[in-house]
């Protein structure tokens, strides 16, 4: 209940907060009016300005549920990822799904393909990452089973690759392109707009509606893998079926707004120390927090330095890193098992 009370205030701070603040300032009551006029309820608190109203329709609440999604969509292929290889410090970035989705838009970007227009880069960074975790995935697999050890070695080779794969598209690229693939790699949810934040609500909502209804089997899986069978559960199919997953929330998260680090390891973890480690409330936790994280973090990335809109996968590392050296020593620390 605490917890609930917590996420909810942070997000509607957050979220008002990232409506009014900005380079033209929006009072608390314009918000407002502008939200409840595009209910069809007339008020007297609609901003009168057409400047106003357009920037909050066109360029923040746009930017703001693009944040929500993708903090939701990355926070619980954090927990997914968490859950099927029973390690806290798992993330979606070491199955490869991050650096295949850099390569696919640094090959869009530097040999500008636009052949599906402004979602050309998209479309491509999706591909990547939806290419690297297969290829972890089925290089992995031995006997019809998977390894767990096997395809973290799997995904730290296809890391490496797809690195090298980077530096050598960054190599053949132009100035410009290179400016481009290096900025598209820190992050922003700048340039957000609606037909992609729509999209990827959708997928995240799906994504984490079926997250959850696994929870009841991760629990199971938690036992240990002989357990879980014993009690019915496909070991197999649920750990493909939630690496697919994986990369399905994570890769329509990079595509469109880069590649943003540590949400999907710090996230679940906090939500865990906090409610336990029942998979299903976290799973919806973690899916609130993510949200509630990125659009604070978000709205820190215009404010820090006036006049300049920093990326947001650099703010979320500065904060993560730390994170996640303190992990590795309480792991040290401890004899195993989840903290």
């Amino acid at each position: 209940m605490a917890l609930s009370i917590v996420l909810g205030a942070v997000l509607v701070v957050g979220v008002g907060a990232s409506s009014m603040v900005g380079q033209l300032p929006v009072s608390p009551s314009e918000v407002i009016g502008s939200l409840l006029r595009a209910m069809g309820i007339a008020n007297g608190w609609a901003p009168d300005d057409p400047i106003v109203e357009s920037t909050l329709w066109v360029v923040r609440f746009p930017r703001i549920v693009m944040g929500l999604m993708v903090g939701a969509a990355l926070a619980v292929a954090g927990a997914v990822m968490q859950a099927i290889f029973g390690n806290p410090l798992a993330e979606p970035g070491v199955v490869g799904v991050s650096s295949g989705a850099a390569l696919g838009a640094a090959i869009a970007i530097a040999f500008s393909i636009t052949a599906l227009g402004n979602w050309s880069v998209a479309v491509l960074a999706f591909a990547g990452s939806l290419l690297a975790t297969f290829i972890v995935y089925f290089v992995s697999r031995s006997g019809g089973r998977t390894e767990v050890v096997t395809l973290l070695l799997t995904g730290i080779a296809i890391n490496a690759f797809a690195g090298a794969g980077l530096a050598f598209v960054l190599f053949m690229g132009s100035s410009s392109s290179r400016e481009q693939i290096v900025f598209w790699q820190l992050g922003s949810l700048n340039g957000a707009r609606w037909s992609e934040a729509l999209l990827v609500a959708v997928v995240c909502v799906l994504g984490a509606a079926v997250a959850a209804a696994f929870g009841r089997r991760y629990d199971l899986l938690a036992l240990g893998e002989r357990n879980a069978r014993h009690l019915g559960v496909n070991v197999e199919g649920l750990r493909m079926a939630s690496i697919l997953l994986v990369a399905l929330l994570t890769g329509i998260g990079v595509a469109f707004v880069g590649i943003i680090s540590f949400v999907g390891l710090v996230v679940p973890h906090i939500i865990r120390m906090a409610i336990g480690p029942a998979h299903r409330p976290l799973i919806i936790a973690s899916a609130f927090g993510g949200g509630a994280l990125l659009v604070v973090a978000d709205l820190l990335t215009r404010v820090l330095i006036a006049g300049a809109d920093l990326p947001i996968g650099m703010l979320t590392s500065l904060v993560g890193g730390p994170f996640f050296f303190f992990l590795l020593f309480r792991q040290r620390r401890r004899s195993g098992g989840w903290a």
